[in-house]
């Protein structure tokens, strides 16, 4: 008889992680959620493997015996069902920490991790695709597909992004290649504030050895003081570079090039990404393209190739001289600025709003003062955005019953960009940021001219 095995929470997850396990062990999944229709067919699947499921509760008869669990990432740390893990001594980790735990017993695949507040996805992309040229190195993690389902695929690298959720949830955790796009308050009641979402993230450097890199962003204040705890090999990445002391092995922006050392790389002009935030995701890759062998001209072709992920910063099309980009995943202010930022010298309108997080607007409000021509609001932040930004004395306001009519409002104005960068979650009007950004997409394809007067 197997050896008995818990997953916590049908999720993208947690199926990939019992269809694996499934191989070796008895799996049992518990999901607080009541079954769904909508699941059947995943779940006739699952049970024709023999995974053993729980619906609508976790109970301690269910979970007893269990040699380890695998949880989903988002759920609380003060939620029942782990005080009753740890009630029954059942370790629970995250399928990053499982993936490593599992990848440790050999030389393949290499982790190459990241992590950060904002740039995290388009990071993880281009990597890929950098390091796709020479090798088998998939995305995954965080950007949709756990890295579970690569464990049997031959690949030479994983190229995993990671939420600050997951990186809670792994505690042996420490791959030999880990980058640090930045750090911006987020998602700070679930962590219990900044200390605690910071430490989730820093504590994967820590951990890593002397024949490890981490790949630091030298620009962001608490990234780069981390390095001074570090045993590992460490790399930064700078817009320039009269802040570093020492190039070697750093990547910086210099005569308007990406560098890495004494080694020009690829012209700004040549990167297809916009924004120096995209500048420093490329540099991360830059670095981590370098550590794995990789020739300047394979890394060249490679940038100049990438395509913006769906729904950050994406360019959907220009239509009588205006512009129009998706930048859906802007769900908190900190990632609108990044995006606001990545105009200079243009007339922009932002549409913003949302589900409010009740964060600090004053940096946000201060980069709409600096940039933007017009603001437009949609969803349940409305009110308190225009009361904040008016009380800054900054007028050029309006509010959209949808988005479609923010779009036309913003439209009107025959502005040299338009700009979706909502600085909310999407949950008050969409199911998720992705549905917000189609939705843009889509009414923006749709149009034949900008809206008159």
């Amino acid at each position: 008889m197997s050896e008995k095995v818990l997953v916590v929470g049908l999720s993208v997850t947690g199926s990939a992680c019992a269809k694996y396990l499934s191989k070796s062990y008895d799996v049992y999944l518990t999901d607080s959620k009541a079954e769904s229709e909508q699941d059947k067919e995943l779940l006739d699947k699952l049970r024709s493997l023999g995974v053993t499921f729980e619906f609508g509760s976790h109970s301690e008869d269910f979970i007893k015996g269990a040699k380890f669990a695998i949880i989903s990432p988002s759920i609380p740390q003060d939620a029942d069902i782990l005080k009753l893990l740890e009630k029954n001594s059942i370790e629970y980790f995250s399928d990053i920490e499982f993936v490593f735990r599992e990848t440790k017993k050999s030389d393949k695949p290499q982790i190459y991790l990241v992590t950060g507040t904002n740039g995290k996805t388009t990071t993880t992309l281009l990597m890929s695709h950098i390091l796709s040229e020479k090798f088998a190195a998939p995305a995954c993690g965080n950007v949709g597909v756990s890295p579970v389902e690569h464990l049997e695929s031959n690949s030479d690298f994983l190229v995993i992004e990671a939420s600050s959720y997951q990186l809670n949830y792994s505690k042996q955790l420490a791959p030999r290649v880990v980058v640090f796009t930045n750090l911006t308050p987020d998602h700070l009641s679930w962590h219990g504030g900044l200390d605690g979402y910071f430490e989730a993230k820093a504590s994967v450097f820590r951990r890593m050895g002397e024949d490890s890199h981490a790949i630091l962003n030298f620009d962001d204040e608490m990234v780069r003081k981390l390095s001074n705890e570090l045993k590992s090999k460490v790399h930064f990445f700078a817009l320039s570079k009269a802040e570093l002391a020492d190039i070697q092995d750093n990547c910086y922006i210099d005569c308007d090039a990406i560098f890495y050392g004494e080694e020009k790389i690829i012209d700004v002009k040549d990167v297809p990404i916009v924004g120096n935030h995209n500048l420093q995701n490329v540099m991360c890759c830059v670095i981590a393209a370098k550590i794995a062998g990789l020739e300047n001209d394979v890394i060249k072709n490679a940038v100049k190739s990438f395509k913006a992920p769906a729904h950050r910063c994406e360019f959907i099309r220009t239509l009588d001289d205006t512009a129009y980009y998706n930048d859906s995943k802007a769900t908190n202010p900190e990632a609108s600025i990044v995006a606001i930022n990545s105009f200079e010298g243009k007339k922009v309108v932002l549409i913003a709003g949302g589900r409010d997080k009740n964060t600090s607007l004053d940096e946000f409000i201060k980069s709409i003062k600096d940039r933007i021509s017009k603001v437009v609001l949609i969803g349940e932040a409305t009110e308190r955005f225009m009361n904040e930004i008016y009380a800054s004395g900054y007028t050029n306001i309006v509010h959209a019953q949808s988005l479609e009519e923010a779009i036309d409002l913003a439209s009107l104005d025959k502005p040299d960009v338009v700009l979706l960068s909502p600085a909310c979650a999407s949950f008050d009007m969409f199911k998720n940021y992705e549905e917000r950004g189609e939705a843009f997409r889509r009414y923006v394809l749709s149009k034949k001219q900008l809206v008159s007067r």
